[in-house]
């Protein structure tokens, strides 16, 4: 299953952006090639499949995050091992 992830923009060089996921030190690139809206460092992202599909505000980003690191969480306590970096 593939999940699109929020992330923030730390820097872009040739249509491709530097983000910042969750609250840690995780960084991945993602295209912006198909993505209409301009984005600049500090705005948010959501990324799926190494491109960005949609900018989306500050508070969205953190509100999407908070659920899936209680979805993370609530599958920890459970017995479930996830293979995904900690939002």
């Amino acid at each position: 299953m593939c999940l699109a992830v929020p992330a923030e923009v730390m820097s872009i060089n040739d249509q491709v952006a530097t983000c910042r996921v969750g609250e840690g030190d995780t960084t991945i690139t993602a295209s912006l090639m198909v993505l209409d809206d301009e984005v600049k460092p500090g705005d948010f992202i959501i990324i799926h499949a190494g491109f960005a599909i949609r900018k989306l505000d500050a508070a969205e980003a953190r509100e999407t995050l908070k659920v899936l690191r209680d979805v993370m969480e609530a599958a920890a306590e459970a017995g479930i091992s996830q293979d995904c970096p900690v939002f």
